[in-house]
């Protein structure tokens, strides 16, 4: 078996407005499909849906921290580090706080929370050839990003 890609995410969330509202209106994906208001599928026009989004209402929350489980997702939002200024500068004025900000060589990257403070990672590439040429960059120590 070949991985083609990633095909999709699947969140229980405790407030669909509010996770729609950072998915939709904020990161931009489109809401493709709802089953009531138990469920709304969202997709970045790639595939038929990237991410779904099931309401469990007011479940316990994973700890935060070292745990097993997932520790994040990454988005992409463009090829530039203005692409990232500018998607930096809608997170903030959105009253979204921003809690990293890193150079990983092959991307550069901001990190922010969902309403059920699962961390999302919105990023810029570099160049293909970078990573391409050079596998092993993508284990490059991590540098501090300043935009």
């Amino acid at each position: 078996m070949i991985a083609h890609h990633l095909g999709h995410v699947v969140f229980y969330v405790r407030n669909m407005a509010a996770s729609v509202g950072f998915y939709r209106d904020l990161l931009g994906f489109g809401e493709v499909g709802a089953w009531g208001s138990q469920a709304v599928a969202l997709s970045s026009g790639r595939t038929h849906h990237e991410i779904l989004l099931i309401e469990v209402g007011d479940a316990p929350s994973p700890p935060q921290g070292h745990r097993l489980g997932l520790y994040h997702i990454g988005i992409k939002v463009g090829d530039s580090l203005d692409e990232l200024r500018a998607a930096r500068d809608e997170i903030l004025a959105a009253g979204v706080t921003i809690d990293g900000m890193s150079d990983h060589t092959v991307t550069q990257s901001l990190y922010l929370r969902d309403p059920d403070g699962n961390e999302v990672e919105v990023y810029v590439e570099a160049e293909p050839s970078v990573w391409k040429n050079n596998p092993e960059t993508i284990m490059s120590p991590i540098k501090p990003l300043h935009l």
